[in-house]
């Protein structure tokens, strides 16, 4: 469980939002508290609400940049290229306490990571407002003591970011929306039923690879003089993925949420111009 807590953090870490020709601090570094609600897993009609204490950082260097966009580094000679880390994770599931998957092996912890290529598509002159379409693939494997690779995944999506929203400044709105691909092994280790699990209200079932759903997310943040508060909400379809019929499908369309409240503690006396 501390090893999925810490890939958690890092996959949920709160960065620090700025606006674009703003003067902030090289670093800055803080703590904080995020409470979060979604399913067991993917399609299960189960949930899991629970709260962890998350880190708070942003870098805003002139190669490597850590901040709400991101981990990224500028490799391009472009302003509209970027090459980022994605990260994402899953909780730990007993099998025992989910009813479709009674007497199944429990779900571990798992880590995804992978390279991102963003790529701007839009941007306003001051540079607050942008529209990128965002390319991750990530390598998916187990967080145990011999871990196991069981697959990859690919998520391209758009992301629109809204900085300093009419009427409401200093509040940032994000939107991303897009479509969820995975290979076979991704998609067994979910949704597969071996048939020695097998039983009569839960056949065999080999997952194929390919498409994974539809997922659309909105967050809402707002950086103070020594905090920021931010909250996100997720929407899932799982409708006509490659895993549909599965017997371990027991919700198509679901909803996941999170908050995070976040403390700077400390910050760099070097100031740097941010210009995105």
């Amino acid at each position: 469980m501390k090893k999925f807590a810490t890939l958690a953090l890092l996959a949920a870490l709160p960065f620090a939002p700025a606006a674009a020709g703003e003067e902030k601090p090289l670093w800055e570094a803080g703590v904080g508290v995020a409470a979060f609600s979604f399913p067991a897993y993917r399609g299960s009609d189960e949930r899991k609400n629970f709260a962890m204490p998350v880190p708070y950082f942003a870098y805003h260097g002139k190669f490597l940049k850590a901040d709400r966009h991101g981990i990224r580094g500028s490799l391009f000679d472009s302003d509209r290229v970027d090459l980022t880390l994605s990260l994402s994770a899953s909780p730990p599931t007993d099998s025992d306490d989910i009813r479709l998957r009674a007497g199944m092996p429990d779900l571990k912890p798992t880590a995804e990571f992978g390279p991102q290529l963003d790529l701007t598509l839009w941007r306003s002159d001051s540079r607050a407002r942008f529209l990128k379409l965002r390319l991750p693939v990530r390598s998916a494997f187990t967080l145990e003591s011999s871990p196991q690779a069981i697959g990859w995944v690919f998520s391209p999506n758009l992301n629109l970011d809204i900085t300093d929203l009419p009427g409401m400044p200093g509040r940032n709105l994000g939107f991303v929306a897009g479509p969820i691909f995975a290979s076979r092994k991704q998609h067994e280790y979910f949704y597969g039923v071996d048939p020695r699990f097998a039983t009569a209200a839960r056949p065999a079932y080999a997952a194929d690879g390919g498409y994974s759903g539809m997922q659309f997310l909105a967050s809402l943040s707002k950086r103070y003089a020594s905090a920021w508060v931010g909250a996100f909400v997720r929407y899932d379809t799982l409708a006509g993925t490659a895993f549909d019929d599965s017997p371990l499908l027991a919700k198509k369309h679901f909803a996941a949420a999170g908050v995070a409240v976040s403390w700077v503690l400390g910050e760099s006396t070097t100031r740097v111009r941010v210009d995105d």
